[in-house]
């Protein structure tokens, strides 16, 4: 017999690296085929990436993560509606849709005493319920109003100006929203017992 074959695998840690090209990778490719090609072959390629993410979430990690998840199967629905009909709105349409889920689960959540914050990050952070709590309360209210902001945007200026704000702009004001947390974060850090 094989004492290789018997041999239990190590498997290297995921690289963060890879993780961040397979939530943020599509997104890349979404505006630069944008400004290269417009938005009809954009839309094309950032519902190719979004599925070649899928695959490299499940080759990387085991598993589905769930954000690159919720975020293909929309891209897939909204980016076909987009080619079938022959109009960008949907596209458009899909971070408003997007984050209106994610607010929908988190108050859901709240109010059936789950914290699907905590289910996701749970592993990063040490939290008290109540930190949690509040936690997912305060990313519900952002996520509602990256989706008001996103239908200002799309309704109201260029699209061009749309693609920027949807690669750069919603990126930034989470990057911004998410350090804007570190105050609540460390105030409700759970305390372990030594």
């Amino acid at each position: 017999m094989n004492e290789e074959a018997n041999r239990p695998s190590i498997a290297a840690p995921p690289n963060p690296h890879v993780k961040l090209l397979i939530e943020f990778g599509p997104l890349a490719a979404f505006g630069v085929t944008y400004f290269t090609a417009g938005i009809f072959w954009a839309t094309g390629v950032v519902m190719v990436t979004s599925v070649i993410a899928l695959a490299a979430s499940w080759s990387q990690f085991g598993r589905l993560l769930p954000a690159p998840l919720v975020t293909a199967v929309l891209v897939v629905i909204f980016g076909g509606l987009t080619f079938w009909l022959n109009d960008p709105r949907f596209i458009k349409v899909k971070p408003t849709i997007i984050n209106l889920m994610f607010a929908g689960a988190l108050f859901f959540g709240l109010m059936t005493g789950r914290l699907f914050l905590k289910l996701l990050l749970g592993e990063a952070f040490n939290l008290t319920e109540e930190g949690w709590r509040k936690l997912s309360i305060r990313w519900g209210l952002f996520f509602l109003a990256l989706a008001a902001l996103n239908e200002v945007v799309w309704r109201s200026f260029s699209e061009a100006l749309w693609v920027n704000f949807k690669v750069f702009g919603i990126l930034g004001l989470t990057v911004v929203f998410a350090m804007a947390q570190v105050g609540l974060i460390r105030r409700y850090e759970a305390k372990t017992g030594a």
